[in-house]
């Protein structure tokens, strides 16, 4: 197979070792080329080329804000997509199953591919742009944009610095007295007192270390998407629910200050003031709307054997 391997420098577990044992491997039974990101957006550019020059697999070593911008150049071609974890929480490369440290990580991908392990999924959009897990519209958008502040600590810290930052972010950075937008639905439904919204492509949503945050276990790669609107930040009622979706797998559920679907294809989430939004983990900033749909099988992604994928497509 012809791969082009992404790595991202920058990324948290990145080294330049881990490099060079993972572009070995892969080169003893492939013809692999080495793709080194520069600046934010270049992994688009980058997968895209590979896709327009034939490459059957773009294998990303990178957090999980380079995959999003991988799958947005191979998404709607023939190149599949192989994530390798390089990142601090590495949410998607968790969600297939892949182990957490890269190396082992590629060893498990060179068996998928020997074995032809690569399915088509459903990708979620927002305002056009593709997403692999989720979008974070509201108040944890503003906590990945205090982390994206401090960049630097994010390799060291990890999820220290994002428990930091929620906490900070509530108290000081995020208007909890009063609701920051609507969300709207197909069948003419509106939330018109939205604080914050997770639309889902895949569960968990998150890892708090290892254990899994699971606010959406319907969410998967084979079906529409799962949203999850609050309109309450209270502390109270934020404890309760963090407590019921770490110590159960029902996720959330609909109550008079949270609304829980899923199979929705299409919703607009709008505003007459710019609230922030997240893909992936990935901050883009603040906007006053955000149209999301549902795109099904439409990448190829390279799926470990044997390991959980959330009801994936057929093997292709």
């Amino acid at each position: 197979m012809k791969i082009v391997l992404i790595a991202n420098a920058s990324a948290s577990s990145v080294t330049a070792r881990t490099r060079v044992v993972i572009q070995k491997a892969l080169s003893a039974d492939h013809e692999v080329e080495l793709a080194e990101t520069t600046r934010r957006g270049h992994a688009t550019r980058l997968a895209r080329g590979a896709a327009n020059g034939g490459a059957d697999v773009v294998v990303v070593l990178g957090g999980d804000g380079t995959l999003n911008e991988a799958a947005n150049g191979v998404a709607g071609t023939e190149t599949a997509l192989a994530p390798l974890p390089g990142g601090s929480t590495n949410v998607f490369a968790r969600t297939l199953g892949l182990p957490e440290d890269p190396v082992h990580a590629t060893a498990v991908t060179l068996d998928a591919l020997e074995r032809g392990s690569i399915r088509a999924v459903g990708l979620g959009t927002a305002n056009g742009r593709y997403f692999l897990f989720h979008c974070g519209v509201g108040f944890d958008a503003a906590v990945v944009a205090q982390v994206e502040k401090r960049g630097q600590l994010k390799r060291w810290a990890g999820h220290t610095l994002f428990a930091w930052a929620a906490l900070d972010t509530w108290m000081r950075h995020y208007d909890r007295r009063s609701a920051h937008f609507s969300v709207a639905f197909p069948d003419d439904d509106v939330i018109e007192d939205g604080y914050f919204t997770i639309v889902l492509n895949t569960d968990p949503y998150t890892y708090l270390g290892t254990q899994p945050f699971r606010v959406a276990p319907a969410a998967n790669l084979d079906s529409p998407l799962s949203v999850i609107t609050l309109r309450s930040l209270g502390p109270t009622r934020l404890g309760r629910l963090a407590l019921s979706t770490l110590r159960s797998d029902d996720g959330v559920r609909s109550t008079r200050w949270a609304d829980a679907r899923d199979d929705v294809n299409d919703l607009t989430i709008s505003s007459n003031r710019p609230f922030p939004y997240q893909l992936d983990g990935d901050y883009l900033g603040d906007v006053t709307e955000v149209a999301f749909t549902y795109e099904p099988e439409v990448m190829r992604l390279v799926v470990p054997e044997g390991r959980h994928v959330p009801r994936p497509g057929p093997v292709l």
